[in-house]
């Protein structure tokens, strides 16, 4: 048993979630934050003074760094490059949800790392959530009976920069957020959606913004179970949070509600110019660091593979391919 720290690197910083992430692992007893890269030389400089954490020059320079593990929060389309570079240089790879922009990008990370001797777990946080945790239990002791359906939401704040170029994030509200939900569901049931109808707005709430920041899914399940969607990047900056993720789930004995972010309080500040929801007690992105971090010390398999990631990527692909069609879209199960 080894009494050195585990060093983990961040490999790409611009998405929002890297600085819970690395706030997380700072947090954490016998963690490292052993150095970050990001190619926006501002961006990477304030987050690196910002969390004190060394910069290295290059992506390579970080991986020379003998570190045990990577986590990945580049834009979407940057992920299988630096995973391809980090896989075989490192025992373990967090990389941030999407897994990826393309099915074919999403195999190509998978194959490499599983020919390397890597581990890749994706980013799903939800999964963490006390919510969420306490729904799964009820769930597999069958409390509820057969289930019938499933209404979901996953509603957010318009986050702007790369998450509305097409290029670097490779669709927008519909991909940024149906993945998480579906990555849920999946969870709970061992299901595949099978088939899915989308209609899908392209700048409907924000004029000229040039991509989707609105979505209605329905889809089944490979379980029988029928379910929506409801994703959007709606919610204003006046808002008292980022957004919610919700779930109502009907069975035969009964409906259950769950929230995952409903540990709040309300807070009316002037220095914050509107109320807002102060979160308290437990937080899913450490959850999921938790988890990643023990992945590394006992060598176990990710709880959330790269197959998982790749399964809820393809049925936001689906869904933009069913909204340009008109037409339902089938998906093969993995």
């Amino acid at each position: 048993m080894t009494n050195q720290p585990i060093r983990i690197g961040f490999l790409g910083i611009a998405h929002l979630h890297s600085t819970s992430y690395v706030r997380s692992l700072l947090a954490m007893p016998g963690v490292e934050v052993a150095g970050m890269y990001d190619g926006n030389e501002v961006l990477a400089a304030e987050w690196s003074e910002r969390f004190a954490v060394p910069r290295y020059a290059g992506a390579g320079d970080l991986l020379a760094a003998g570190l045990d593990a990577v986590v990945v929060c580049s834009e979407n389309a940057l992920h299988r490059p630096y995973v391809e570079q980090a896989a075989g240089r490192v025992k373990a790879i967090l990389c941030e949800k999407p897994i990826s922009t393309t099915t074919a990008d999403a195999k190509a990370m998978i194959d490499i790392c599983r020919a390397a001797g890597t581990k890749l777990q994706i980013a799903f946080p939800v999964r963490f959530a006390p919510s969420v945790i306490e729904l799964k239990r009820q769930l597999d002791a069958g409390l509820l009976g057969e289930v019938f359906t499933v209404n979901c939401t996953n509603h957010g704040s318009m986050p702007g920069g790369w998450f509305i170029d097409h290029d670097l994030a490779g669709g927008g509200a519909v991909l940024d957020h149906t993945v998480h939900v579906i990555d849920v569901l999946r969870w709970f049931w061992g299901a595949e959606v099978t088939e899915v109808y989308a209609e899908i707005g392209d700048s409907l709430l924000h004029p000229g913004l040039g991509i989707d920041d609105a979505g209605l899914l329905s889809f089944t399940l490979s379980n029988g179970i029928y379910g929506t969607l409801d994703t959007s990047w709606s919610r204003p900056p006046s808002y008292t949070i980022w957004g919610d993720v919700k779930l109502e789930i009907l069975g035969e004995r009964g409906v259950v509600y769950g929230d995952t972010l409903h540990q709040y309080v309300s807070v009316a500040s002037n220095a914050a110019g509107k109320t807002r929801w102060a979160g308290y007690g437990s937080d899913m992105d450490a959850g999921l660091m938790a988890d990643f971090v023990d992945m590394i010390r006992t060598g176990r398999d990710p709880s959330i593979t790269g197959e998982d990631g790749m399964a809820a990527m393809q049925v936001a692909l689906a869904a933009y391919e069913s909204a340009r069609t008109g037409q339902p879209v089938k998906l093969a199960n993995l």
